[in-house]
């Protein structure tokens, strides 16, 4: 994936991930790492949230649909490797939260 070209959206547009899937089974102790380490990204890049948690579905008879999108999270993350959040350690902690009456 080092040499994949960068994704402009975690999931394309009006793709369908079903429970039967289009191809053949996948390793599923391979794709668990995967999403082992997509759910590890999630603490510092909140908007791959919405994919990860759609292919987390089918952890445990993964087809290479799944992991076709799975790659495409992670070619969305190669595009946007200098975003996210960032935890620092510091004494002055100030959170602002933010909500709307609607």
């Amino acid at each position: 994936m080092e040499n994949c070209c960068p994704a402009d959206n975690p999931v394309e547009y009006g793709t369908k991930i079903t429970k039967e899937g289009e191809r053949d089974f996948v390793n599923p102790t391979y794709y668990k790492s995967i999403m082992g380490c997509l759910r590890y990204l999630t603490c510092t890049k909140p908007d791959i949230i919405f994919g990860v948690s759609l292919i987390n579905k089918y952890i445990e008879k993964p087809r290479s649909s799944h992991l076709k999108t799975t790659k495409r999270i992670f070619c969305f993350v190669k595009g946007t490797s200098s975003y996210g959040l960032f935890y620092s350690s510091s004494h002055n902690i100030e959170i602002i939260g933010y909500s709307d009456s609607d």
